[in-house]
């Protein structure tokens, strides 16, 4: 179990990619905190998981809000006296044409999914400098390499690139790695929601043929996380299927 005894903040827990890379690190028996803006889906897949026990608390608040992010992290070091990884995959969607995006969509995806990393990551480095170790994971998007009617999203997820490769530099001499993972279709609630039409659709783009599962990030962020992977840091791994080679035409 390479993570026994390691501390684990992960945001965005409550369903789907989140609670898929906290089931991975629960079943390996972490030690993990979790944050999501709903108890709600949280407390859901929480009471149907067995390994639910690896769960040492879950703190319940908006990742943009500086004072619970501070507070949070606080109360964990309390309590652990480290943050060994940090999960940022707290993000929101607000999709539409580039004319029909409002003022308060660019700025609510903006902020959610590029502010909140900043600030998770603000709070958490200072601690694994100390310690001379972490591994911080930013869950980005294939979205980043452009997407129609994602103006907004795309621009938070290229924002969130140049974060972690701007971090990477900036902690590599801390023994801090900073690295990001980028989803293609993955089957979660939010894409489950999709009409089957626009499923259909996407999936005739995907070179497998097929949507990934959560557990298929899981695995290449505690892959990140891990020390097997202490000499790559600055690097967006895409877990897509092959969707970000290019478009299929045949």
């Amino acid at each position: 179990m390479e993570f026994k005894n390691k501390t684990v903040l992960i945001t965005g827990a409550g369903q789907g990619i989140g609670a898929g890379i906290a089931r991975h690190f629960m079943r390996e028996t972490a030690s993990v905190y979790l944050i999501d803006i709903n108890s709600e889906p949280l407390n859901s897949w929480l009471t149907k998981s067995p390994s639910a026990a690896g769960i040492a608390e879950v703190f319940i608040g908006d990742v943009t809000q500086p004072e619970f992010i501070d507070s949070t992290v606080e109360s964990i070091l309390a309590k652990e006296g480290k943050i060994d990884i940090l999960v940022n995959n707290a993000g929101i969607i607000r999709d539409n044409f580039i004319t029909g995006i409002s003022a308060e969509d660019w700025d609510n995806v903006l902020r959610v999914n590029l502010k909140g990393p900043f600030l998770l990551c603000r709070a958490v480095v200072p601690g694994m400098r100390e310690k001379n170790y972490g591994k911080i994971v930013n869950i980005i998007s294939r979205s980043w390499l452009g997407n129609p009617g994602q103006s907004n999203y795309a621009a938070s997820k290229g924002g969130l690139v140049s974060l972690t490769r701007t971090l990477a530099l900036e902690l590599a001499r801390f023994g801090i790695n900073v690295n990001g993972v980028s989803p293609g279709f993955i089957d979660t609630p939010m894409t489950r929601g999709l009409s089957e039409k626009v499923r259909q659709h996407l999936l005739k783009l995907q070179p497998t043929g097929k949507m990934g599962q959560p557990e298929d990030i899981a695995e290449a962020v505690a892959f990140l996380a891990s020390d097997r992977a202490q000499f790559i840091t600055g690097q967006i791994l895409h877990v897509d299927g092959g969707k970000s080679c290019g478009i299929l035409s045949f």
